[in-house]
């Protein structure tokens, strides 16, 4: 029985809070990692403790750790969804964090990093997820990597219930398959692998049955909801064109532009083959976009 307490870092984040929940549902005592001028009350009232702490203060992270059993990760400073989160977060910080990791000695460390890191170097936050790993192998830390895919519950996140205006929106192509997740599945994926039996250092993809393109979400939307969904392109040109002008003032647009460049290649792709031995079904496509329909509040049809 592993009695101490799971460190969560990027527990603020939408990914992050509900490993959180996940972890506290499967009994876990839960410590998060939190910057000082965060807001930890909202973690505070899911039951965890919180450390304060940052990734850029290695120090910290000696205290953090202290008496923790395991860590779950899903910090990314890329994103610039808080205040003080750089690209240095993604390589420094998490260098940070391995070492710490190594001289706690946990028994092991979850890593959400992405699907198809290791073959995308030209995409900034996917090599440094792909250097993370070789970090940890490095330093001798028992991890497990899980690679998802692209979040889809992000296209209502940022620009509202694309199901509500009747019309998915997509930079690039609309007819490439990718491999997509839902944050809740992922999240208790992560919860989970703090326990899963599996060799130190395994790489796991995750996903659904099958890579979909936007156009094929939207047939699927449109029949669940019995109406028609559309969907708009806007070209990958506009994209690229993005990232070489604003790249060098805004590394997120040249980040984001070199992203959806290798999205429009078809690698971006899981093999759900692992995912299936360690955590059981996959979960199709129709049933993922049924339950992110009903979690947007609209009736599905059978």
């Amino acid at each position: 029985m592993n009695n101490g307490p799971v460190l969560v870092v990027g527990g603020t984040g939408w990914l992050g809070g509900q490993v959180v929940g996940a972890l506290s549902s499967r009994g876990k005592g839960v410590r998060a990692l939190v910057r000082p001028a965060s807001d930890a009350s909202g973690l505070e009232a899911k039951g965890a403790t919180v450390a304060r702490g940052d990734l850029m203060d290695p120090k910290s992270l000696d205290g953090a750790l202290e008496g923790v059993d395991a860590v779950v990760t899903t910090a990314a400073g890329y994103t610039r969804h808080s205040k003080g989160d750089t690209e240095e977060i993604d390589i420094v910080g998490n260098r940070n964090l391995a070492d710490a990791a190594a001289r706690a000695g946990v028994r092991r460390f979850v890593l959400t990093s992405i699907l198809t890191c290791d073959l995308a170097p030209d995409v900034p936050h996917f090599w440094h997820k792909k250097l993370m790993e070789d970090r940890l192998e490095e330093k001798g830390v028992p991890f497990v990597a899980l690679r998802p895919g692209a979040f889809l519950d992000q296209l209502a996140r940022f620009g509202g219930d694309p199901f509500d205006k009747g019309r998915l929106s997509w930079f690039g192509s609309v007819d490439v398959p990718l491999t997509f997740v839902l944050t809740a599945d992922l999240a208790a994926f992560l919860a989970a692998a703090v326990d899963v039996d599996t060799a130190p250092g395994a790489r796991i993809d995750i996903g659904w049955d099958r890579p979909v393109s936007l156009r094929d979400i939207a047939d699927i939307a449109s029949r669940l909801l019995g109406r028609h969904i559309g969907v708009r392109s806007i070209p990958g040109v506009v994209v690229s064109t993005a990232g070489r002008l604003l790249g060098g003032v805004m590394p997120m647009a040249r980040d984001m532009s070199s992203m959806m460049e290798w999205f429009a290649t078809g690698r971006y792709v899981a093999d759900t083959t692992r995912q299936r031995e360690v955590f059981g079904t996959v979960p199709s496509a129709e049933d993922a976009i049924a339950r992110y329909l009903t979690a947007l509040g609209h009736p599905v049809q059978a």
